[in-house]
């Protein structure tokens, strides 16, 4: 099943997408990645999700990305009596290590390391910034706040604070029971982390996963902008997850730090993808705004590898409607005459490698002589994200002898992955290329298409060769 488009489209799976025969209506309207909510999934629920996916990626008989996403430390006040508190603007309120239960002057805060990081100035948003808090003081025990904004404060709301670095690892035991879970299951192909402040973070993680499933970096608190190169670098992907990140920081400039975002993960060709309230809309309507519309196309306009659907496909009333019409934006802005000038000015510089080298030569050649179809063999899947780096006109098939590659690249833009065995030599390469080329629609006889490997056959990151193939009569 060939896709008429280079974007990639993440779709979650929730209460009304969980059975086998929806996630296939996803995937045929346009869902190349599943993610699978770990904040509302069991382990029994993952277990159940990657199979029913891994059926219908048998069916489909095309290799289908998997998506873990971790929950990361939910950080809540506690209970009050009655169940919530009226406040005023101005008075005074107080976080503390008191379990009783909270009223218009306090609220107990089961979290410690808050009451202990939490510095005079530092704000404290409460219910995704509908109550602002501002610290007065703070003793390590107990935090007294002016109250700044909002008139309501209710049960285990949550807290975010946009201005303190909390010294605690990113996994909480929850986490770290569900990534044992991932792990344990084997066929999880991305795990996306939660509330990453610092790369320390991601190290924790890297030393517990090591190469068993790509790392995904959700983007949404400004600690982590700070040390953003770092982070990016210790990645596999990145997440603008722009809930959050809208609540920690002024909302007016998230479309900025997503444009940053994306355009650092270009230059530095990591995958980057774009999340949260694309279609919001489409949870209860079969169509979208036209905001909407213009909010997924500006992702799409700005390079994003990918574009996610959250509650609109996990819990929404039209989740097969929401995946094809995101589908069918990307295609119309790919179609946009626009669009080509973009991607190319936005273009990194390659890094001084041979396999950079090859992946800009294959791209400059492929436009140069007019070629349907680039055709890459990748192991590892760095070749075929080099390849996706230069963001080529045409499209890329990335052939893995790998299948856990060939679903990880799946999230990739412009990426056909095909799982092919290695080549026994330079003439079986060309053969296989040719023959899938035509095969998955790509080409057709007559025409020459150009392929990239490396020599000696089979080795891994050892791209090295370039080469155009005449497409006869495919055998």
């Amino acid at each position: 099943m060939r896709r008429k488009r280079k974007v990639k489209i993440l779709a979650t799976l929730g209460p009304a997408s969980s059975d086998e025969a929806t996630i296939q209506k996803l995937y045929e309207a346009g869902a190349d990645v599943f993610r699978i909510n770990m904040s509302h999934s069991s382990h029994e629920v993952l277990n159940d999700l990657v199979q029913k996916i891994r059926n219908v990626e048998k069916a489909c008989k095309r290799p289908i990305g998997i998506l873990a996403d971790i929950q990361g430390p939910k950080l809540r006040v506690g209970m009050f009596e009655g169940n919530e508190a009226a406040l005023e603007i101005g008075q005074t309120f107080t976080l503390d290590g008191d379990e009783t239960a909270g009223n218009k002057t306090r609220v107990y805060l089961p979290h410690p390391e808050i009451l202990a990081s939490v510095k005079v100035g530092d704000r404290l948003l409460i219910d995704d910034g509908r109550l602002q808090l501002k610290a007065t003081k703070c003793d390590g025990k107990s935090i007294v706040t002016e109250v700044i904004n909002g008139t309501k404060i209710s049960n285990k709301k949550g807290v975010s604070l946009p201005d303190t670095d909390l010294a605690v690892s990113a996994l909480t035991p929850k986490d770290r029971s569900d990534l044992d879970a991932v792990i344990a299951n084997g066929s999880v192909d991305w795990i996306a982390l939660s509330f990453i402040q610092r790369p320390e973070d991601l190290i924790e993680v890297r030393e517990i996963v090591g190469d068993r499933a790509a790392l995904m970096s959700k983007i949404e608190k400004p600690q982590a902008l700070e040390k953003i190169d770092e982070i990016i670098e210790l990645s596999d992907a990145i997440m603008v997850a722009r809930g959050d990140l809208g609540v920690e920081m002024p909302i007016e400039a998230v479309p900025g730090i997503q444009k940053q975002l994306t355009r650092a993960c270009r230059r530095a060709g990591k995958p980057v993808v774009v999340a949260t309230q694309m279609l919001e809309s489409m949870i209860t309507a079969p169509v979208p705004t036209r905001a909407e519309v213009s909010d997924v196309a500006t992702a799409v306009f700005e390079g994003a590898d990918a574009v996610m659907l959250s509650a609109e496909s996990a819990a929404g009333q039209f989740p097969v409607e929401a995946v094809g019409t995101m589908a069918s934006i990307a295609r119309s802005v790919e179609l946009d005459p626009t669009y080509t000038g973009i991607a190319h000015a936005q273009r990194a510089e390659p890094d001084p490698t041979i396999a950079d080298a090859i992946s800009l030569a294959a791209r400059q050649t492929a436009e140069t002589l007019d070629l349907p179809v680039i055709v890459c063999y990748t192991a590892s899947g760095a070749t075929g994200i080099r390849a996706s780096r230069e963001r080529p006109n045409v499209p890329i098939i990335a052939l893995s002898p790998v299948v856990d590659t060939a679903r990880k690249l799946s999230i990739v833009w412009g990426l056909h992955s095909v799982i092919t065995g290695d080549a026994t030599d330079l003439d079986d390469m060309v053969d296989r290329a040719c023959k899938i080329a035509a095969d998955e629609e790509f080409a057709k006889t007559g025409d020459r298409i150009i392929i990239t490997a490396g020599v000696p056959l089979g080795t891994t990151g050892a791209t090295n060769m370039l080469r155009i193939a005449h497409i006869g009569d495919v055998r």
